[in-house]
């Protein structure tokens, strides 16, 4: 599934305002009629989509559910002008980002106040936290339930690794400089890219997290000039400037990381398990050397998970009968159902047990498909000890442009990787002060989380 960053500020700031400046006004033969928005599910995932309405509205007659399916280019658009045209959605398939921005204009309902106390215990812990932010007052709150996830892995090129002399790529960010070192030695190739490109992938803001940064304190302020944090700096600077990363790591995304994977020019790439379909279409000589292994982490072994959610507008005059939907649909039995179309992996443990036995025992009718299987089945392991890295908050994409920005500016030597930092720490707290002036309206901070998934 794809993943994609969205919400400029402006139109974030505007939605919020109307969002949470509307009140349910639906007439009386709209209330038992449920909207419900999801992003690029449809045509192919219709019949899914169609039978579990059919399902929760036999549980519950005389409501209906109208599935509408929104493109992810046009989303934002859309969403803004239902909320003016108070014709809101009443269960919306967020990403985390777009989520949290709304729920700190007040656009979106708390869910404690719908959801039965239980409901947490359907969802993995640490996923089912993923979906706290900070409401308008500062206060954090439920806003979000969890639906799919996708985990990063390791893909790589086993010819490469060989010339280079090794198994397997590196499961430590401690241990790549000697790698990247010797694959360029040894092969003329690159070992891995991670772009530092401002509006494209978090991962390297994830791989801060994962070398021991704490991005923001409680009070939203740089945290990440720290002893960590310049260690971090330095060691991505440091890899640019030996030549041990692409020089288009600065000026092109995450897309250029595939184009070289499949070019045979890079040892390894993080993705998703499904992107082995497409290296097996599009180049089936690297395919045919390409095998799965665990995603680099830090010391504490911790990977990332990407998540998909449902919200809740706070206009919606059915909220608890949109509750009842949104958890539904997410259950272990349906979720399970839908990672097995969708080739994710469910944010239910009841349904990710189940999927892990179904990889593990299942026969595959080719080698292809058996490689996928391999991959699909370390993805789901890769949940043990998987969390958000970087939970979504308000300004986050922000900050990912000012380190991101001030990063570039050390790896093409224009200042040191220390004075790098410390002018990311300026930039984000004047930002943040503008911003969060009263200290009482701040969100909570950005800090990766302590614990592991079960």
């Amino acid at each position: 599934m794809k993943r994609r960053g969205f919400v400029a500020a402006a139109l974030a700031a505007g939605l919020g305002l109307a969002l949470s400046a509307c009140r349910p006004a639906a007439a009386p033969e709209d209330r038992r009629t449920i909207q419900f928005w999801t992003l690029d599910l449809a045509p192919k995932f219709n019949g899914y989509i169609h039978g579990v309405i059919a399902a929760w509205e036999r549980q519950n007659p005389g409501y209906r559910v109208v599935w509408t399916d929104v493109p992810w280019g046009s989303v934002e658009r859309k969403l803004l002008a239902a909320v003016f045209a108070r014709t809101a959605p009443d269960v919306v398939n967020l990403n985390p980002l777009f989520a949290a921005n709304l729920a700190s204009k007040g656009g979106l309902l708390p869910l404690e106040r719908v959801l039965p106390a239980q409901a947490p215990q359907g969802y993995l812990p640490l996923i089912w936290r993923a979906g706290r932010s900070a409401g308008p007052d500062g206060e954090p709150a439920q806003f979000a339930i969890p639906w799919y996830l996708t985990a990063r892995i390791t893909l790589a090129n086993t010819q490469l690794l060989r010339q280079a002399g090794y198994d397997a790529p590196p499961r430590t960010w401690a241990q790549v400089p000697a790698y990247a070192e010797a694959v360029k030695r040894r092969t003329g190739r690159y070992a891995l890219f991670v772009t530092v490109v401002p509006d494209d992938s978090a991962e390297l803001l994830e791989t801060l997290v994962q070398m021991g940064v704490t991005l923001l304190d409680g009070r939203q302020r740089a945290a990440f000039n720290s002893p960590a944090g310049r260690r971090a700096f330095a060691f991505w600077t440091d890899l640019y400037r030996r030549g041990l990363l692409p020089r288009e790591v600065v000026s092109q995304g995450y897309r250029r990381a595939i184009e070289l994977y499949q070019s045979g020019e890079l040892a390894q790439v993080g993705s998703g398990a499904e992107f082995l379909r497409s290296i097996q279409t599009n180049a089936p000589g690297i395919a045919a050397a390409t095998r799965p292994y665990p995603p680099i982490t830090g010391a504490n072994g911790q990977a990332n998970v990407a998540v998909m959610t449902l919200a809740i507008p706070r206009q919606s005059p059915v909220a608890a009968k949109a509750a009842s939907f949104a958890l539904f649909l997410t259950n272990g039995t349906n979720q399970l159902q839908f990672a097995e179309q969708a080739k994710v992996l469910p944010s239910s443990p009841q349904a990710l047990g189940r999927l892990r036995a179904q990889l593990g025992a299942a026969t595959p009718d080719t080698p292809q498909e058996g490689l996928v299987q391999r991959a699909r089945l370390l993805s789901a392991d890769t949940l043990g000890r998987a969390t958000v890295l970087v939970p979504a908050s308000p300004g986050v994409k922000r900050l990912q442009a000012i380190v991101y920005t001030q990063l570039q500016r050390a790896m093409l030597g224009q200042i040191s990787s220390d004075a790098a930092l410390a002018e990311a720490e300026r930039q984000w707290n004047a930002y943040a002060q503008g911003r969060w002036p009263n200290p009482a309206t701040q969100p909570a901070g950005i800090r990766p989380e302590a614990g592991r998934k079960p």
